[in-house]
């Protein structure tokens, strides 16, 4: 029994005890509003980019995007991180691209190699990492890596994630009863949500769209997560597909389905076999061998993985161990009003530019003033579109 059945089997049970998780993480909220727990400001404008529950909603792609799109402008993006399953000498980590996944975390390290002129650093108190890389690095924008609920790093935009699932049997289940971190009043605080779906299935949602989110008066943006070719894992070699030749399947993330199905839309065929390991798995040289095996068994004359899983691999890769060349692709908006035409990357590059022009009129206003006081709280409600 998957987890998902596990909870709705025991839903009754399981309620109660979502409720007072719900109202405890509530709480908390109310104590960071309130200054009573301590939190801190960078004095770049700073993004969160976050989702209300657990499971693959896409969080790194979009991070990745802001990444290319800061560099484009010369802003100098730092991301910080906890860096999940990351093992570092000490902490803050600055991660660089020699660095290994174990040391680094996976994630982290694939945003360092595809950014290496970007500050990715790890550490699980978001707030120290902050401090100590606005002092040494002087970011253009700060960029919170699975933010929604590290509340301790004040963010001028709050981007929520959700899954389709999320507008539907799983709204507001809150763990142990179902996979949100929060219960659904925490959504008052998002700018903005990114669902990652098609052009054609967002268009299908849009009733739960209107039932679920229409009184919170947010933008909801579409985005898919589309291949541009492939890329050989061990020497960066690129080509546009595996011409009809069989191929294994090798996953560790946490939606291996969603992998398959984009692997067989674009390479025009699905894989001979799936190998599927635990979201972070850090594979190891006997994990290799079985692959190698798996492949030769069933006449694969490739090996495809995810871009995340062939930070871990690595080395270990052999010569027929490729991966994807990603890219992230905008689709419609909803806005309460059925499909819209202006796009994430339209409205991200309004609201940044809102936000920075906010910052700076209230760098330049006298901290004492009453002027100085109610800029600073129009700064802490950039983005806050009612």
């Amino acid at each position: 029994m998957n987890i998902e059945r596990y909870q709705d089997a025991l839903h009754p049970l399981l309620a109660p005890l979502g409720a007072l998780y719900s109202g405890a993480m509530r709480l908390r909220r109310a104590a960071y509003a309130s200054g009573l727990l301590p939190s801190w400001r960078a004095a770049a404008p700073t993004v969160s980019v976050g989702n209300i529950g657990w499971g693959g909603t896409g969080k790194t792609p979009i991070t990745d995007w802001l990444l290319g799109w800061a560099e484009q402008r010369g802003l100098a993006p730092l991301v910080l991180t906890r860096g999940y399953g990351a093992r570092p000498a000490s902490y803050p980590h600055l991660v660089r691209p020699g660095h290994l996944a174990e040391e680094a975390g996976d994630e982290p390290l694939m945003l360092c190699r595809r950014h290496p002129g970007a500050a990715i650093v790890v550490d699980p108190a978001r707030s120290r990492a902050g401090r100590w890389a606005e002092e040494r690095l002087k970011p253009g924008v700060v960029i919170l890596d699975d933010g929604f609920q590290h509340l301790a790093v004040r963010r001028d935009v709050n981007l929520v994630l959700l899954k389709p699932a999320d507008l539907g049997a799983g709204w507001n289940r809150v763990i142990p009863a179902g996979s949100w971190r929060e219960g659904g009043s925490a959504l008052e605080q998002a700018d903005a949500f990114l669902i990652k779906i098609s052009e054609r299935s967002f268009e299908a949602l849009l009733p739960r769209l209107e039932r679920r989110l229409r009184p919170l008066g947010r933008p909801v943006f579409s985005f898919e997560i589309a291949p541009q070719g492939l890329v050989r894992v061990l020497d960066g070699e690129q080509r546009p597909n595996f011409s009809q030749q069989p191929y294994l399947l090798v996953t560790g993330v946490g939606d291996p389905a969603q992998v398959e199905r984009t692997a067989s839309r674009y390479l025009g065929h699905g894989p001979r076999e799936h190998l599927i390991y635990p979201d972070h798995h850090a594979y190891t040289r006997t994990d290799v061998k079985i692959i190698e095996q798996t492949a030769e068994k069933r006449h694969c004359a490739h090996v495809l993985c995810t871009p995340k899983d062939a930070v871990k691999l690595g080395p270990m890769a052999r010569d027929n161990f490729w991966t994807f060349d990603l890219d992230v692709r905008f689709g419609p908006a909803w806005r309460g009003h059925g499909l819209e035409g202006a796009r994430f990357d339209a409205w991200w590059e309004a609201r940044f530019e809102k936000v920075r022009a906010g910052l700076e009129k209230h760098r330049k206003t006298p901290d004492n003033s009453e002027t100085a006081r109610q800029g600073a709280e129009e700064s802490e409600n950039f983005g806050k579109e009612k």
